[in-house]
């Protein structure tokens, strides 16, 4: 039986928090009687839902946070997710999961861009910062302007 993971108590709201006491089948309107497996399936399509809607929602709202430990957390959430999926391979498909799966498509694509933007200006500032020091530890010697000033004599 997989365990739920543990997550870092300052960065996981527990308002978005999946409760395993209330499986969101029974919120989609699916049986919960005898569908175990896609029970905990939906379960797990929250999670990973929940943990990606944090992560997106810092890094909109520009809080420093712990990019490792959103991918940990990520990572653990769609291990979990895809042992679920193998677990009810040869079900017949159920369109309230097809849905959920492609939200959840949705949600990773617009993390996916404000990550990529995030990513391109860390490397802005870093690609600055390494000009800055560059400069600041050059003497001149091999700058272009005295190479060219002694061209000119």
């Amino acid at each position: 039986m997989l365990q739920r993971p543990a997550y870092p108590a300052q960065s996981y709201s527990t308002a978005t928090q999946a409760s395993p006491s209330l499986p969101p089948a029974s919120m989609a309107g699916l049986p919960v009687s005898g569908s175990a497996p896609i029970s905990m399936l939906e379960i797990s399509i929250q999670r990973l839902e929940d943990i990606v809607d944090q992560e997106t929602a810092a890094l909109k709202q520009r809080e420093t946070i712990d990019l490792k430990a959103f991918n940990d957390r990520k990572s653990q959430a769609l291990l979990e997710l895809t042992r679920w999926m193998r677990n009810i391979s040869g079900v017949e498909a159920n369109p309230a999961i097809a849905a959920r799966i492609g939200a959840l498509k949705e949600k990773l694509l617009v993390n996916q861009a404000v990550l990529k933007l995030h990513l391109e200006a860390v490397r802005e500032i870093s690609a600055s910062m390494a000009d800055a020091i560059q400069q600041s530890e050059s003497d001149g010697t091999y700058t272009q302007a005295i190479s060219s000033a002694y061209r000119q004599l």
